[in-house]
């Protein structure tokens, strides 16, 4: 006498084909498997040797960086009184580029994510201009509209005797100009990330916009304003060519790193590359707390 369960394992080999079919099975998801692995795990020659190119092309120059370093007189010369005006120059006007971003760059992102108007597709479009646009390019524009002979620049002087080029206050608005993008970029991203309904469920509760912004949408974005923030303080830590353009190069006032830099490779080489390096480690450092973002495979 058959048991019963017995019996239902024969019936459930005669609805689904029986044991060989299940072992076909099996082997064919291992097969897969195997398959997907080996993939994913291989690469063909005539695409490893310029991806191996590549990598090369990419890590070698740093790695020059710091094999010509001057190891021993780096001390002295990240203490000489030059270098350290500029880095301290550049990490105040970096800092206030970014709060700037901040203060007017989330309420752009939230404005692009959030609010259907004409012509958003091309508000957008100009707002990732700077992106591409030539830094030195992006100086002269800077010129033209707030120079003392500028199209806003000229007001601002006659009415409240403000000028901007070729000061520290320069600096910060040529540094924020070029990394703002990054900022609103990012916050955008996060923004349209979110599920709006929190905002609506607020606002129907009697919360005002503001307040459900305020209280609702900025804690969910946080992250990315966060990230949005180190990419522009990055960014405008390492801007050069707004900055000389719009701003100059006066020690002490508008001096930033990259344009010790620039001045210190024609006549201190050891200089310009201590210098380099500090850049550099800011690199990093900021890759190394983005790496949740960047560094991690899916």
């Amino acid at each position: 006498m058959t048991p019963p369960s017995l019996g239902k394992t024969a019936a459930a080999d005669t609805l689904t084909g029986g044991p060989r079919r299940r072992r076909l099975r099996g082997l064919s998801g291992r097969r897969r498997g195997q398959t997907s692995r080996g993939a994913r795990g291989g690469a063909p020659l005539p695409l490893l040797l310029p991806a191996l190119l590549g990598l090369a092309f990419l890590v070698l120059p740093l790695v020059a960086l710091l094999i010509r370093a001057p190891w021993r007189s780096m001390p002295d010369l990240l203490t000489s009184t030059e270098v350290w005006q500029a880095l301290q120059l550049s990490l105040v006007c970096a800092t206030a580029a970014t709060a700037v971003s901040l203060v007017i760059g989330v309420p752009l992102a939230w404005l692009l994510a959030r609010v259907e108007f004409p012509g958003r597709g091309l508000v957008r479009a100009l707002v990732t201009l700077p992106l591409v646009l030539p830094p030195v390019v992006g100086g002269v524009a800077l010129l033209m509209a707030l120079g003392r002979n500028g199209v806003i620049g000229k007001w601002l002087d006659a009415w409240f005797g403000i000028t901007l080029p070729f000061t520290t206050a320069g600096v910060v608005v040529a540094e924020a100009f070029v990394a703002m993008p990054f900022l609103v970029i990012s916050v955008e991203g996060t923004l349209r990330a979110a599920d709006p309904r929190y905002e609506e469920a607020a606002t129907t509760l009697g919360a005002s916009r503001f307040t459900a912004f305020r209280r609702v949408t900025l804690p969910l974005i946080a992250p990315g304003i966060a990230a949005g923030a180190v990419l522009a303080w990055a960014r405008a830590l390492g801007e050069f060519g707004a900055t000389i353009t719009f701003a100059g190069n006066f020690p002490g006032r508008t001096q930033t790193m990259p344009l010790a830099v620039y001045l210190a490779l024609q006549s201190e080489p050891e200089a310009a590359i201590a210098l380099s390096l500090v850049l550099l480690a800011v690199s990093i450092a900021v890759l190394a707390g983005l790496r949740d973002r960047w560094m991690t495979a899916s």
